[in-house]
C-alpha cells in the first residue's frame, strides 16, 4: 500500500437564496467528493462575512454564486472580491438559472471564472458539479 498524505477536504462556498437548490448542489458534489466541506449561505452579504471570518489559510478553493440573490447579486460579490488581492486565487462561478447574455458578461467582467446555467435534471448537475471541482486546485481549465 503505498504512502499517501491525507488530504485535506476541499473547502467550498455554495451561495443561493433557494436552499432547495442549495441542497442539490450539495447532492451532486458530495456524490462526487464526499469528503467536501461544503458552507452555505443565503446571500451575497453573507458571503462576504463568511469569507472575511476566515484566515487565508481556510479560505476555501471554490466559491458558486447564484446570480439573483437578496442583499447583493452573484454579480455584485463578484465585483467585490475581484477588488481584494486575497480572493483573487479562488475560483469564482456562477450557477443560475439566468441564461441573460447580460448577466453572464457582467458576471464573468466582474471576475467570475466560468458562468453556468442550473440544469433541469441531477446528472447534468453532477456533471457541472464536476467542472466546478476540476476548479479546486488549480485542476481546471
Amino acid at each position: 500500500m503505498p504512502d499517501q498524505i491525507p488530504s485535506s477536504p476541499l473547502t467550498i462556498l455554495l451561495a443561493d437564496d433557494d436552499p432547495e437548490d442549495l441542497e442539490l448542489i450539495e447532492q451532486a458534489i458530495v456524490s462526487i467528493e464526499p469528503g467536501a466541506d461544503l458552507h452555505k449561505v443565503l446571500n451575497g452579504k453573507a458571503v462576504i462575512q463568511f469569507l472575511k471570518s476566515r484566515p487565508d489559510a481556510d479560505l476555501p478553493c471554490l466559491i458558486i454564486l447564484d446570480y439573483n440573490m437578496p442583499e447583493l447579486t452573484g454579480s455584485e460579490v463578484l465585483s467585490l472580491l475581484c477588488r481584494d488581492q486575497r480572493y483573487t486565487h479562488i475560483p469564482k462561478v456562477v450557477l443560475s438559472t439566468s441564461s441573460t447574455p447580460v448577466h453572464i458578461h457582467e458576471c464573468m467582467g466582474n471576475g467570475a471564472t466560468d458562468y453556468f446555467v442550473k440544469p433541469n435534471n441531477m446528472r447534468e448537475l453532477t456533471g457541472l458539479a464536476e467542472r466546478m471541482l476540476s476548479l479546486c486546485n488549480g485542476k481546471g481549465s
